[in-house]
């Protein structure tokens, strides 16, 4: 553990003194002659369910063993003595967010602090959710260990190493390589492109044989619809959308490996598609995780020093700056009208996917081109809304979408997202209400992981840690 952060798993920080084996077996004693030990209420707050629009006001919620037991009018609900209050007047009390699209640091064995300090990144910026989308070994153990409460951070769902043109260019080996995977106890099997259509059919008759989902990139050979059709649980980016309702000369030249630019992508969309195409998500229940800030950056600039001087940067090394320098996206891909263009086609087909009712899930591709972990979800949100998704379809995005997903995609008996008895206690206080402003987001009083209370001088003082690490 590097010095001055937050020692997480032993829940202390560097300067503030240990706590001793003794005063924990005292605390111990004191806490079970208590009725209510071990519970936290907050008390009259204005609750965001999430399973329903709008909010409750004046409710009491009790936690207990990580798991949400009562919530009701504060003047009915009974706080047990001896439990831990956090009072709730004024503020405003919703699920912890998600982040659908995150990479954890890959290989073998990466440095136990860097994996680390991404975790504290999401728990930081109120996201209690990840899901990783290019897994290692190492994270299997890893999530085992955050559920289990040992380290703090998200709960984390991985993705397997991808299945791609490379790793799988026959159908046996996407076999091979999802069998392997299920066994080893992936919760989902990540797609890139490159995939033929033939060892596409084959991976997807043996990952439903095998009960692994598959979500990602839609390789070009398969194609949206067929994607779609033969089970596909998430798309990532957007991934073949604008392709799909292109028109037909576009296609055509798309389908014969011929370069496309900006200007021809977006010339002449197929609205009647769009709409083909959105009803048919809906149809086979596809969850979409669209990354719209990354395309921004991706396809928009050539410039990384407006991005480099983001204040979120203080919380990552001088290294990864610089590789982002160095990674800095390749310039315009096109007219300025090209590209607004080409953003304004991703912007409508996700409106019309929320307002279709398309299970849309938050992500950013983290810590892909200047996304900081954990920051770039609050980025994400601001061009979700400017796409026009309203502050009610955003924040389920990140919420009662993610939970329903896990429970229904990876069938998986986890119960989150909402705010409700017996749902898994990651919540976020805030000061303000989001509904009215995304932005009142990042107005934390303190976030709520598994049922540990991380406060805001606990957040703030692992930042502070953070920056000087990397100054």
């Amino acid at each position: 553990m590097h010095s001055g952060l937050v020692t997480r798993a032993g829940r202390s920080y560097a300067g503030h003194g240990v706590v001793t084996l003794l005063a924990l077996a005292v605390s111990s004693a004191a806490a079970e002659a208590q009725p209510g030990a071990g519970a936290t209420a907050f008390t009259d707050v204005t609750v965001l369910p999430m399973d329903r629009p709008g909010t409750l006001t004046g409710q009491t919620v009790l936690v207990r063993d990580g798991v949400i037991t009562e919530i009701g009018d504060a003047a009915w609900v009974r706080v047990p003595a001896g439990a831990t209050v956090i009072d709730g007047a004024g503020r405003y009390l919703m699920p912890g967010l998600a982040e659908m699209h995150a990479h954890v640091p890959p290989g073998a064995d990466p440095p136990r602090d860097a994996v680390e300090d991404i975790l504290f990144l999401y728990v930081a910026n109120g996201i209690t959710t990840i899901r990783g989308m290019l897994g290692s070994d190492y994270q299997i153990p890893l999530a085992r260990e955050l559920g289990e409460g040992a380290l703090l951070g998200p709960t984390f769902y991985v993705g397997a190493p991808s299945i791609n043109g490379n790793s799988a260019p026959t159908p046996a080996d996407a076999e091979r390589l999802v069998r392997a995977h299920a066994a080893a106890g992936y919760h989902l099997q990540k797609i890139h492109p490159g995939v033929s259509r033939t060892t596409w059919d084959h991976m997807v008759a043996v990952a439903e044989e095998a009960g692994l989902t598959f979500g990602g990139h839609v390789p070009a050979a398969v194609g949206l619809v067929h994607a779609m059709e033969s089970g596909m649980s998430t798309v990532d980016h957007l991934d073949g959308y604008v392709q799909a309702v292109a028109s037909p000369g576009v296609v055509a030249q798309i389908n014969s490996g011929a370069p496309i630019d900006l200007e021809g992508l977006v010339e002449g969309i197929d609205e009647d598609r769009v709409e083909e195409l959105v009803a048919m998500t809906v149809e086979h229940d596809v969850y979409v995780v669209p990354t719209m800030y990354l395309w921004e950056n991706l396809y928009g600039t050539s410039d990384p020093e407006p991005f480099l001087s983001q204040p979120e940067m203080r919380y990552v090394s001088v290294a990864q700056r610089d590789a982002w320098r160095r990674q800095a996206a390749p310039g315009p891909q096109g007219s300025p009208q090209a590209v607004r263009a080409f953003i304004d086609v991703r912007n409508r087909i996700l409106k019309r996917l929320a307002d279709a009712g398309a299970h849309v899930m938050m992500g950013t591709d983290s810590p892909q081109l200047f996304n900081v972990p954990g920051f770039a979800l609050h980025r994400e949100i601001a061009v979700m809304s400017r796409a026009g998704m309203t502050n009610q379809q955003i924040l389920e995005s990140g919420t009662v979408n993610v939970g329903r997903y896990v429970r229904e995609h990876l069938g998986l008996e986890d119960s989150f997202g909402v705010v409700a008895p017996g749902q898994r206690a990651d919540l976020v206080l805030l000061g303000s209400n989001p509904l009215e402003d995304l932005d009142n987001l990042t107005d934390r009083v303190g976030v709520m992981v598994r049922g540990r209370w991380v406060p805001r001088a606990e957040i703030d003082a692992g930042l502070a840690a953070l920056e000087a690490k990397h100054r």
